[in-house]
């Protein structure tokens, strides 16, 4: 059975620049779409937290952030129907990546808040990308590289091709204006090669090798199933 390891932000907030605090964590979407997509393939999904902290559910994105009322009914529906697994995460960690096919990190500003500066989650994410097996990354979860960086500022991501939250989609928000930095810029100023798709909040997916990256909540999906065509063509080519 495919293992996949989902990496979940264990922040609450997003500090801000002013020193104010901005309520956050998860984005909905980007947790409940790719695990249903997951499950739906008969995968074995393991949750884990910095600390094992069961995660924080950002309620902006239940409200018309999170798209058509519809579409918000469905992703509450399936989170309450994962609500104890999301209670009881594993500590990241003693979560091994080796142990897992697949590592996904799933965004929200929390990881703006904590991965981000979670040694753990770097060395992980480093591990990871050496190791040539799948891993991936969706909207602001990228953040999270900035922890692979070395004493020198360099990370194992430069050169690498990804996509992330965009400044002109952060902007949107307009408690963002007061963001410490806005996570298009960090991935620049790591030496990612950052692409973006044309239109704002519109699907757009980066894969380059092993390393797979979603744009936005509205790439939640096609992140999925990219990934999940992907390892059932090379374990059928075995």
């Amino acid at each position: 059975m495919t293992k996949v390891l989902m990496v979940i932000s264990a922040a609450d907030r997003w500090t801000l620049n002013d020193g104010t605090v901005h309520p956050s964590g998860y984005w909905a979407e980007e947790v409940a779409v790719p695990h249903r997509a997951f499950a739906d393939a008969g995968w074995d999904i393991t949750i884990a937290t910095p600390g094992g902290k069961a995660p924080t559910l950002d309620q902006l994105s239940l409200g018309i952030a999170g798209g058509m009322p519809w579409k918000r009914r469905a992703v509450e529906r399936y989170l309450g129907s994962i609500r104890d697994q999301l209670a009881r995460p594993v500590p990241l960690g003693a979560a091994n990546p080796d142990d897992y096919d697949v590592v996904f990190y799933p965004g929200g500003h929390g990881p703006m808040e904590d991965l981000a500066y979670d040694r753990v989650s770097g060395a992980l994410l480093a591990r990871r990308l050496a190791s040539g097996r799948p891993l991936a990354l969706l909207c602001h979860a990228p953040a999270a590289i900035s922890a692979t960086a070395g004493p020198d500022g360099t990370s194992p991501f430069a050169g690498r091709r990804m996509t992330g939250l965009s400044n002109r989609e952060e902007l949107l928000n307009r408690f963002a204006r007061k963001a410490p930095w806005l996570l298009e810029d960090r991935l620049v100023e790591l030496g990612v090669e950052y692409s973006k798709g044309r239109i704002p909040l519109r699907p757009h997916v980066v894969v380059d090798g092993n390393l797979y990256t979603g744009q936005n909540p509205q790439s939640s999906d096609a992140l999925a199933e990219r990934l999940i065509a992907d390892v059932n063509a090379v374990r059928t080519s075995k």
